[in-house]
């Protein structure tokens, strides 16, 4: 089944940050990674229309040239990136084992063997399913206060949700903006008391509660939102240049559930201070282990604690 006769040292599944720069760091230490970028090359950050805080770029980039970048300086030491996805996995329970990883490129599933494997699936963020939210995305429908509220500096906003996510990227975009506005459709946030406190006592933000995104308004650009009261079903019109939807994110781990921990979200557990999964030569970086973060940054540390950590594993099982 497999299209090679080799066994790899470092299969990479996914790319974004946290893929690319482990594929940097396990290309410059002769681990000849070869990667599948999965379904979107690149990750989340393609649909981000402007990245100002990656170190490096002082006059900022979007999230598609960044990405770009990051494969190119991948390939320049040697990554093998290929088109496709995984589909299944069959990892070895023991130090030195041999894991299958089997990939869909287009043309069929096939079986690829190797002595480590770095996951890098990332994390889908959750959204309501509109279609004129999916039509604005990077034109004022976000999903990442942390990442794009600069840009909606004395502006007026909504944030779309109530749990904890929602209170803390409403809260931070209240230091930035004009307002804020918080649609929670229930009677109540389902927030921490804390950061219900947090909300309650800021003076620019306004939560209404019984409320639902009807539709994002706007051509090009966001111009503002309809909202629709379930209880009354009144409608109304609020004028705002930018919507973050913040009710939660979902890991792309379905493949690895029974055979890696995770916790009960979905989330890969890894070691404390390392990239190691239960299973050996099996690592995990970027937002597929980490709900905490979730930025571009923070996403290339672990690629390259995946990497290194990679690289000690198969020092250790080869000596």
């Amino acid at each position: 089944m497999s299209d090679t006769n080799t066994t790899l040292d470092c299969l990479i599944i996914g790319s974004g940050p946290a893929g690319y720069t482990a594929a940097i760091y396990a290309a410059r230490a002769d681990m000849h990674p070869v990667m599948y970028t999965g379904m979107e090359p690149g990750g989340q950050l393609t649909t981000t229309t402007e990245v100002d805080n990656f170190p490096g770029y002082p006059q900022g980039t979007d999230g598609t040239a960044m990405m770009e970048d990051l494969k190119n300086q991948a390939t320049r030491f040697g990554t093998d990136v290929r088109f496709g996805y995984a589909t299944r996995v069959d990892f070895a329970k023991e130090a030195g084992g041999i894991h299958k990883v089997y990939i869909d490129d287009g043309n069929g599933e096939k079986e690829f063997l190797a002595k480590s494997v770095i996951i890098s699936t990332g994390a889908s963020a959750k959204y309501l399913g509109l279609e004129s939210e999916e039509r604005l995305k990077g034109g004022g429908v976000s999903a990442c206060a942390t990442c794009d509220g600069f840009f909606y500096k004395g502006q007026d906003v909504v944030v779309v949700g109530g749990g904890d996510t929602a209170a803390e990227e409403a809260t931070f975009l209240a230091k930035l903006c004009r307002k804020v506005t918080v649609l929670v459709r229930k009677d109540e946030m389902k927030a921490s008391k804390a950061m219900q406190h947090r909300v309650n006592n800021t003076k620019n933000l306004e939560v209404l509660y019984h409320t639902e995104l009807d539709e994002v308004l706007g051509k090009m650009v966001v111009e503002g939102v309809r909202v629709v009261n379930n209880q009354t079903k009144e409608k109304r019109e609020i004028a705002v240049t930018g919507v973050f939807i913040a009710i939660g994110h979902k890991p792309n781990t379905d493949m690895f559930k029974g055979i890696l921990d995770m916790d009960d979200t979905g989330y890969l557990i890894t070691g404390a201070k390392s990239t190691k999964t239960n299973l050996p030569g099996v690592f995990a970086a970027g937002d597929v282990q980490d709900k905490e973060y979730r930025q571009a940054v923070t996403a290339a540390g672990t690629g390259c604690m995946a990497a290194l950590d990679a690289e000690r594993y198969l020092s250790a099982v080869e000596a």
